[in-house]
């Protein structure tokens, strides 16, 4: 019965850590992001690499979201179109799976962004496109669909539905041709998000979403006078600074040794 998951099993322990021959390109599980990570990830700019680290652990998140799928038909659900390919105006993608009639995408999280799932807060605050992703599959192929979020640290689960009117309101083909001509333009679209306030210290931070984007330090260039951002490494992480009011107490160059953002 599980025989068909052993290419899913393999694809999550070796696939995922093979990223030097892959070309970036337009698909349905990137369409969701914001248009300016899109422009400069589509049209040739480098962005941060990926450390080793990291990719263990996608590795190991798309092993927990592989082992979720087996455990599902395992409890006697019905699993199908495992990593069905489906294309949209001639961009393509590949869902997750189909289970008991509806369209599922599983997410292995941390317990920060699987309280967003829990708490629905995924609908306000989704900086990498997670509902524009699962509403253009269920457009592709007309079925319900839900989340399930797996917390990588406690292996909490729960299941969460994208409401209907929310995948109507989402028109997969306007965002298609709107992301084109966006990725057509000579010059990088407005940024995705602003800078926001670090505290009562007068200096300005990247937001979290701009936090996670490899083309930061690209993107923000000219901040601090033409610096660039400043990267200071607290007991949360790094933290990168748009503009210095005020020179926070933390060394600088401990974030580069605790954190190799650049490559």
């Amino acid at each position: 019965m599980f025989d068909k998951y052993r290419l899913l099993v393999g694809d999550a322990v070796i696939g995922r850590l093979i990223t030097e021959d892959r070309k970036p390109s337009l698909r349905m599980s990137n369409l969701g992001k914001p248009l300016r990570q899109l422009w400069y990830e589509l049209n040739g700019y480098q962005g941060e690499k990926i450390t080793g680290q990291t990719l263990l652990k996608f590795s190991y998140g798309h092993l927990v979201e592989s082992l979720c799928i087996i455990l599902a038909e395992a409890a006697g659900h019905k699993v199908e179109k495992l990593q069905e390919e489906i294309e949209v105006d001639g961009i393509k993608g590949h869902i997750d799976c189909v289970i008991d009639g509806v369209l599922v995408d599983v997410k292995s999280c941390s317990s920060y962004s699987f309280n967003k799932f829990k708490y629905s807060k995924i609908f306000d605050d989704d900086p990498f496109g997670y509902v524009a992703q699962l509403s253009g599959y269920a457009h592709a192929l007309d079925l319900p669909a839900a989340w399930i979020a797996i917390d990588k640290v406690s292996g909490e689960i729960c299941i969460l539905d994208l409401p209907k009117e929310k995948i109507d309101k989402y028109d997969v083909k306007q965002r298609i041709s709107t992301v084109r001509n966006g990725l057509s333009q000579k010059e990088p679209p407005p940024k995705c998000y602003e800078d926001e306030l670090d505290g009562k210290s007068g200096n300005r931070k990247l937001s979290i979403g701009c936090s996670y984007c490899a083309f930061k330090f690209e993107c923000w260039k000219d901040s601090n006078g033409g610096k660039g951002l400043q990267t200071y490494y607290y007991s949360t992480g790094p933290r990168y600074l748009t503009n210095v009011a005020k020179e926070p107490k933390v060394n600088k160059e401990e974030a580069e040794v605790n954190f190799p953002i650049k490559g």
